[in-house]
């Protein structure tokens, strides 16, 4: 397994984490069996980090991760994140980032996971009703007491970062990035080069769309969130599914799946990148680990992101709901 470092000075993980947060919420088809051995596979590829969340599932997400990994923490760099807030029928009630909520949501994930300590915290949203300092300086006294070791921040703006920085160092900033959503290269991404913070994309495949697996809405089962994904309406998904053509293309020429191709492209772009694709199956976490393998030039680099180029891209990332939860500040 190749090894990159999260942040300047920072922890060893492997090249490709493992997001599990559809084992459990938001894509249809839950089977927690099927999910635990995807989780002991990765172990046994030498996939370190596992990413989960406490909204994922209400808490089952932490739950299920906890039970797959109780005999082989030693192997897991384990990340989970805190701040967006669900009630117990998995209602959205919006963003804390309040101290006593960030040692609350700490110690109910460390009971979940079953878990003496996380070695990654992130803020999951930017909470704009509360100074990031407050947040950022209730997380360090986590680090203070041993509950977690390092912090990290999720979809925070360049100026939310450098603010966050100065109070604790911020050691990965976890923000979706791939084929098709590029926003963090004009500034997210040198912002965080600056200050030494490694780079988390979530999402490098796309929500799945860049496998070429979804072909139309019906692809997709009843209860899949992305049905009401902006970019996989109707319209936005037969534009958009001509640019995955040019990555299929590309794939078939190398001899590569598209998946493979795309987390590659993800990988080149830098040592201090650490993609965490999702899945639930043995099956696709091996192709997907199979990227790794697949050795992209600059020029490859280059053709794989003229092929997709982003500003070609049909609808939003995500609804209007969403999208405003994306910190923004400056």
């Amino acid at each position: 397994m190749e090894m990159r470092q999260l942040g300047r000075g920072g922890p060893e993980v492997s090249a490709l984490g493992l997001g599990c947060m559809g084992m459990s919420d938001f894509y249809a088809g839950r089977d927690d069996e099927e999910s635990v051995a995807t989780i002991h596979r990765a172990l046994d590829l030498g996939v370190t980090l596992l990413d989960t969340a406490d909204m994922y599932g209400v808490g089952r997400n932490e739950e299920l991760v906890g039970r797959a990994i109780r005999e082989r923490r030693s192997e897991v760099f384990l990340a989970t994140k805190f701040g967006n807030v669900r009630g117990p029928k998995g209602e959205h009630l919006g963003v804390d980032g309040r101290p006593e909520y960030v040692r609350q949501a700490c110690d109910r994930s460390l009971m979940r996971l079953r878990v003496d300590h996380i070695d990654l915290y992130y803020q999951h949203r930017v909470d704009p009703k509360v100074p990031i300092e407050d947040t950022v300086g209730a997380m360090s006294d986590l680090v203070r007491a041993g509950k977690v070791r390092f912090l990290g921040l999720s979809e925070a703006s360049p100026a939310t970062i450098r603010r966050a920085h100065a109070v604790h160092p911020v050691t990965a900033l976890q923000t979706e990035y791939s084929l098709w959503t590029r926003h963090v290269e004009a500034e997210i991404l040198p912002t965080c080069r600056e200050l030494g913070i490694g780079f988390v994309p979530y999402s490098p495949l796309g929500r799945g769309f860049l496998t070429g697996r979804v072909r139309s809405v019906e692809d997709l089962p009843e209860q899949d969130y992305r049905r009401g994904s902006p970019r996989f309406q109707a319209e936005n998904l037969e534009r958009n599914l001509r640019l995955v053509a040019g990555v299929e293309a590309i794939a078939r020429e190398i001899g590569a799946t598209p998946a493979q191709v795309a987390l590659a492209w993800v990988l080149g772009q830098g040592g201090d990148i650490v993609p965490i694709p999702g899945t639930k199956r043995r099956g696709y976490l091996e192709e997907n680990l199979g990227a790794l393998a697949v050795a992209l030039s600059p020029a490859d680099l280059r053709r794989i992101g003229e092929a997709f180029d982003p500003s070609d891209v049909a609808g939003d990332r995500y609804p209007e709901t969403a999208l405003r939860a994306i910190d923004r500040s400056r």
